[in-house]
């Protein structure tokens, strides 16, 4: 079910519970502004979920509230992982779902990382 992303900041969520070392996960980066890990239901060879350490709802939230330095270093996390991965030559893709129309299911912001072979058409008809 998608998730209002105007609601305020759920502690409960499973993306909070990952941070906080509730729920194991696969990292394949962690610094003090993000963590990244693999997708429990990867829709590509490579599928990497990096998520904020700040309690950010969306896209929208984190780059209203969020200071300039959680945003650089989230972006640059995003970077890291893309680049840690082997990805950049080849390519990938990255996606941010917001709100219902945009089908986000955690409300945590949370950027997929796409990658591994050749990811066909942005959306589909």
């Amino acid at each position: 079910m998608a998730i209002d992303a105007t609601l305020p900041y759920d502690d409960q969520n499973i993306f909070a519970k990952i941070l906080r070392g509730e729920i194991p996960n696969r990292t394949v980066y962690e610094d003090e502004w993000a963590l990244a890990f693999h997708d429990i239901n990867p829709q590509a060879p490579v599928h990497v979920l990096v998520i904020p350490k700040g309690a950010y709802v969306s896209w929208d939230d984190f780059s209203v509230s969020a200071s300039e330095a959680e945003i650089a270093g989230f972006v640059r996390a995003v970077g890291a992982v893309a680049r840690d991965l082997g990805l950049v030559a080849p390519g990938y893709r990255l996606l941010a779902n917001v709100g219902q129309h945009g089908h986000q299911e955690v409300p945590h912001l949370h950027v997929h990382l796409f990658g591994g072979r050749p990811l066909g058409p942005m959306l589909a008809r």
